[in-house]
């Protein structure tokens, strides 16, 4: 006999041992409702804005002049860093600028400098009195007679030498040095007499090229300076270059000057013409003190030389270097930054750092002339 044990159903059902719903424990008997697990927590912008908001407003009505004191910080630091990197972008497109477009240089075509350094401006309104010392702002130790007509000669061996080299760019190197001579450079004076005595002959084969830089204070600037003038008129570093000068300053630009900055010796050449008779005497000891200072400071940027700058710049001229000049980038020749701090520790120290500016002009100025440095 067959049994049957279905209860009224052909299909089984399932026997739920506990009740549904729950966690069900044994010892106390009782069933717990199950936990619901937790959604990870979206990110709400707005929700932390208006928690920021609110924290900053709690944070004011405590202390609502630090507040403005932070708040003032913090936007007057975000100008100046905006300031700047508008600046730099500017800098770095006017430059890629001049490195696309060969023909926005005026002189691409040249290849040497002839530098002629200003040692004085002219004063006079009449272009009669170019070697009289009256129609010139002298110092003390330049009053001596026949001094205008050294001035004269320098300006003519310049406009010479140019003459014979149709690759040569003439510059004449010096700035407004003299407050009571007023915002007269000495390199535009130099300019204005060379017009004036037409240029010796030479009108058309040296007018056209003969320009000025206008912001040398020393006789290291007249050379540093003008390098980089050539290379923001031409695009390029001379390949040659000759000073015309005092014959007795010969030593200190062929050793001291042109060793600074690491040209070579092969390819810079000096003019040198006499000084007055009269002031000889003084000029050879006033040479041997400064050629001192010189040899113990390359660059001009330390105590008395240092402050014979500060003192020729009498209309706080803003030195445009290396602008024009990109790849000089050692602002302490331009903008007199150096402090007693940076040279603080031993000479081997200072000898370093000179090093380290001297390699930087080394390849910036010989990159691609198969020079040593």
């Amino acid at each position: 006999m067959k049994i049957n044990y279905s209860l009224g159903s052909n299909s089984p059902k399932s026997f739920q041992a506990y009740p549904r719903g729950g966690e069900f424990e044994l010892e106390s008997g009782l069933i717990r409702k199950s936990r619901k697990s937790k959604s990870p927590r979206r990110f709400h912008p707005f929700e932390m804005i208006k928690s920021l908001g609110n924290r900053i407003n709690y944070y004011y009505k405590l202390h609502p002049v630090m507040l403005f004191l932070i708040s003032l910080s913090i936007g007057i630091t975000i100008l100046v860093l905006l300031s700047l990197y508008e600046s730099r972008y500017r800098t770095m497109i006017g430059y890629n600028k001049l490195d696309m477009e060969s023909e926005t240089y005026p002189f691409a075509d040249l290849r040497n400098l002839v530098m002629v350094a200003g040692h004085s401006v002219y004063m006079s309104s009449s272009c009669e009195k170019v070697d009289k010392e009256d129609a010139w702002f002298l110092e003390s130790y330049q009053k001596h007679p026949g001094q205008a007509a050294t001035f004269v000669t320098h300006i003519q061996k310049g406009v010479e030498i140019t003459s014979k080299d149709n690759k040569a760019m003439l510059l004449f190197s010096g700035g407004e040095t003299r407050k009571d001579a007023g915002p007269r450079s000495e390199a535009q004076s130099y300019w204005t007499v060379a017009e004036s005595k037409g240029w010796f002959g030479e009108q058309d084969s040296v007018r056209w090229r003969a320009l000025t830089e206008e912001h040398a204070r020393d006789s290291f600037e007249n050379l540093l300076f003008s390098v980089c003038r050539f290379r923001e008129l031409t695009g390029t570093y001379p390949h040659n270059i000759t000073v015309v000068g005092y014959d007795f300053k010969e030593e200190r630009f062929v050793n001291l000057h042109r060793s600074a900055i690491i040209f070579p010796e092969t390819r810079f050449f000096y003019s040198g013409t006499p000084s007055s008779q009269t002031s000889r005497e003084a000029a050879l000891k006033g040479e041997a003190v400064v050629r001192t200072q010189f040899q113990d400071d390359p660059y001009g940027c330390l105590g008395s030389l240092r402050h014979k700058k500060l003192g020729r710049d009498p209309f706080h001229r803003t030195i445009p270097y290396p602008n024009g000049c990109p790849e000089i980038e050692v602002p302490e020749f331009f903008t007199l930054r150096l402090r007693k701090t940076i040279y603080q520790g031993s000479r081997t120290r200072l000898q370093s750092r000179n090093e380290r500016i001297r390699l930087m002009l080394c390849w910036t100025i010989h990159l691609g002339k198969g020079d040593e440095c």
